[in-house]
């Protein structure tokens, strides 16, 4: 996304709320460095970004594919480098926020070994009676939840609600979470995979739900 458009998302959204962040706030972006972005699947990039951290707790990846480019989507063991920088990030305090896009199939391109040492992921989803015309509006599915479970895991809605150049994000639940019907429908006698192919989820999903569930006494 070009640099004057996040500039212009962000004084909206800094509109709307009436105050201005306090936290540290920078943006990385092509057109506005004299070269290409770093590498972070590379130690070189791993290091020409670190001057830019200091004082910064989140750092998002805007995304996987652009900014991790030596690593192979369909090879394992090149995310490793980039795993490794991660990890670093975690010890020295700093939360990462990966984007990453989705295949045709709706599931995450490339290896699934990235999940490994993800505390959480999060997938982006539009309703089933999505319109266009309703603008920016997904369904958040947590596939992997470490260390909250139940309701908190339930996911929910968001949509961006644009009023006289204000941004306002607004949430509700969903009318029937991704975990209530893979609980539904392993109540029903299906088995994880069939469950899996009904609801277009991956079969780690399902089998997170359903182990959850067994802990809450939800099901046999």
């Amino acid at each position: 996304m070009p640099a004057a458009l996040m500039q212009e998302r962000l004084r909206a959204l800094i509109g709307s709320k009436g105050e201005i962040p306090k936290a540290p706030f920078q943006l990385l972006t092509p057109d506005l460095q004299k070269g290409s972005m770093p590498d972070l699947a590379t130690y070189q990039g791993q290091e020409t970004l670190e001057p830019y951290l200091k004082g910064i707790g989140l750092i998002i990846v805007d995304n996987i594919s652009t900014l991790c480019r030596n690593s192979k989507e369909n090879e394992a063991d090149s995310w490793l480098p980039v795993q490794h920088w991660a990890l670093n990030q975690r010890a020295a305090g700093r939360s990462v926020l990966f984007i990453h896009h989705a295949g045709k199939g709706g599931h995450q391109r490339g290896t699934s070994k990235r999940e490994d040492v993800l505390d959480t992921v999060i997938s982006l989803k539009r309703p089933e009676d999505y319109n266009p015309k309703d603008g920016a509006v997904f369904q958040i599915h947590f596939e992997k939840a470490r260390g909250f479970l139940g309701d908190d895991a339930g996911g929910f809605e968001a949509q961006l609600i644009i009023n006289e150049n204000k941004h306002e994000w607004v949430t509700r639940p969903i009318q029937s979470s991704t975990y209530e019907q893979v609980i539904d429908l392993k109540k029903q006698g299906l088995k994880q995979k069939e469950i899996a192919e009904k609801m277009n989820l991956d079969k780690s999903g399902v089998s997170r739900y359903i182990k959850t569930a067994h802990q809450e006494g939800r099901v046999q």
